[in-house]
């Protein structure tokens, strides 16, 4: 696997203070995306153990909520395997962190991938420009859902997403969250 950054007391990929992984590797390829420079799977710096014990490191603080994994899309099969494995070590070692997943693929398309087992939260659907809306908490247009994987795979119905907290929808025009 391969990634182009790890942000540190991130607050706006995910729900509180987040450490993120930016990975490399997208076939969406998104009109006027914003992380257009992770697309290519080659791109980036090769994920090693000092990246691996910098997320570590991150995770170990009390005021760190979890970890999002986005980029580049982290279920490009130049990372899944990788993305997984990762993961499930989080998922062990710091077992109230929330691990966040956005990815370009649909939820429909994606909800029996074996590594949604490990994600409190998915962020699914590409970034379409004719639906962006910079008003929108955690996404950047309206097809996209914020989704409570846990309570969606257990509902009876996993392939009917239950959206995360009401999907926080737009923040109010007063910037506060709803």
């Amino acid at each position: 696997m391969r990634y182009h950054n790890i942000t540190k007391d991130d607050m706006l990929n995910g729900d509180g203070l987040r450490v993120v992984l930016w990975v490399a590797g997208c076939d969406h390829c998104c009109k006027e995306c914003h992380n257009s420079m992770t697309w290519d799977p080659n791109g980036g710096l090769l994920f090693d153990e000092a990246a691996r014990q910098e997320i570590f490191d991150q995770l170990e603080k009390d005021y760190i909520s979890g970890i999002t994994f986005s980029g580049g899309d982290p279920l490009h099969p130049a990372n899944a395997s990788d993305v997984r494995s990762l993961m499930k070590e989080i998922r062990a070692r710091y077992p109230d962190k929330t691990i966040w997943l956005y990815t370009g693929s649909d939820w429909e398309a994606i909800w029996q991938n074996p590594m949604l087992q490990y994600v409190d939260v998915c962020v699914d659907g590409e970034f379409l420009v004719k639906h962006h809306d910079p008003k929108l908490y955690w996404k950047g247009s309206s097809n996209q859902r914020v989704i409570d994987v846990k309570k969606t795979l257990q509902s009876g119905h996993p392939g009917i997403p239950l959206l995360h907290c009401g999907d926080y929808g737009r923040l109010p025009d007063e910037g506060g969250r709803r």
